[in-house]
C-alpha cells in the first residue's frame, strides 16, 4: 500500500458536494483504501469552467491504497457526476 494525496473538486452546492464526497469515500472503501486525513480547503474560483461551474469546493484526502487499484478508482470517479475534478499525487517516503 502506498500513500497518496487526493485533491477533489466538487460543485459549490452543499448537497451536491456532500453526496459527492460520500460517493468518493464509498468508492475508496470498496477498493480497500484507508483514509488517513480529510482536510476541507473551502470554496474557490476555478481557473476555467468545468461542467458549467466557475467555483468549486476543494477537499484534500490523504489515503493509503494499493497502486494497482488507482486506475479502477479513477474509472469510478469519472462516472460520478458530483466530482468535477480529482488528482492523485504519490507521497514519497
Amino acid at each position: 500500500m502506498r500513500k497518496y494525496e487526493l485533491m477533489m473538486i466538487f460543485p459549490i452546492e452543499e448537497e451536491l458536494s456532500k453526496t459527492g464526497l460520500e460517493g468518493v469515500k464509498a468508492v475508496l472503501g470498496e477498493f480497500g483504501a484507508e483514509i488517513e486525513k480529510e482536510e476541507p480547503f473551502g470554496d474557490r474560483d476555478l481557473c476555467y469552467e468545468i461542467k458549467k461551474q466557475t467555483r468549486g469546493r476543494f477537499v484534500l484526502l490523504v489515503i493509503k491504497v494499493n497502486p494497482a487499484r488507482i486506475v479502477e478508482i479513477e474509472g469510478r470517479f469519472k462516472l460520478n457526476k458530483d466530482v468535477l475534478k480529482y488528482l492523485f499525487v504519490r507521497i514519497e517516503g
